[in-house]
């Protein structure tokens, strides 16, 4: 594709825009939707029924994630190219955070199929009891969660780094900069909050100004790909 062609354009930041717009979409439905309605914290046995009852919802979950994963890749290799000019390492490293994400949300769909095998009580399965079921369920779910903790790092040092790029570039607004590496740091401490300091009020109030800080940052951002683009001249934008 003839757009795909120059990473400076408008017309490649609208493209990189819809991308990020695809991944909160459906991003959003798969993480947090559909777990807020399945979900029965601390009871796996029924959350599995919630499961066996609301298949479609869950396997729907399952696509959300399929597609937020693919337009990861297709975004994470347009970040780069755009960015490259103002630092190839940085955006190398940008990257290679972003993708090491990716990698971990593919590992963690392998839990999600452990769980809809044991929801759907499959013939090879018949050795394990009700309660035992259950109790993997709770096994598998805690380790999604430990998914979870593990891929918000990466995105974490992501955010920072392409905070950074935003900054040097000069192309687009610098308040999206200073929200995404400011507020990137909301997601290791959530990981943090989460997995080792749950009882630590502070740290859990503090995690939540910082991730509302680089929502808006990352969405601000996504919005101004899709409808403004980098500010470019009057070269740049005939070519």
């Amino acid at each position: 594709m003839q757009a795909l062609s120059h990473p400076e354009s408008r017309t490649y930041a609208r493209i990189a825009g819809a991308l990020y717009l695809t991944i909160a979409v459906s991003g959003g439905f798969a993480i947090a939707y559909v777990p807020e309605v399945i979900n029965v914290p601390g009871d796996p046995a029924a959350t599995l029924e919630n499961i066996s009852a609301m298949r479609g919802l869950f396997l729907a979950g399952i696509g959300g994630d399929i597609v937020m994963m693919l337009s990861e890749v297709l975004l994470t290799v347009m970040l780069f190219f755009m960015f490259r000019a103002v630092s190839p390492t940085l955006s190398a490293m940008a990257a290679l955070a972003r993708l090491s994400m990716v990698a971990v949300m593919s590992a963690m769909l392998f839990f999600s199929a452990a769980i809809f095998t044991l929801a759907a009580d499959a013939s090879f399965l018949s050795g394990f009891t009700a309660p035992e079921r259950a109790s993997l369920a709770g096994l598998f779910t805690y380790l999604d969660a430990v998914g979870v903790w593990i891929w918000q790092l990466f995105f974490a040092l992501h955010l920072v780094i392409l905070g950074i790029l935003i900054l040097k570039s000069g192309a687009y607004p610098r308040l999206f900069g200073y929200g995404m590496t400011i507020g990137a740091i909301g997601y290791a401490l959530d990981s943090l909050y989460a997995f080792a300091l749950p009882e630590v009020t502070l740290l859990g109030l503090a995690r939540i100004g910082l991730l509302a800080i680089v929502t808006l940052s990352e969405v601000g951002f996504a919005l101004w790909l899709l409808f403004r683009g980098p500010r470019v001249s009057g070269e740049t934008a005939a070519a």
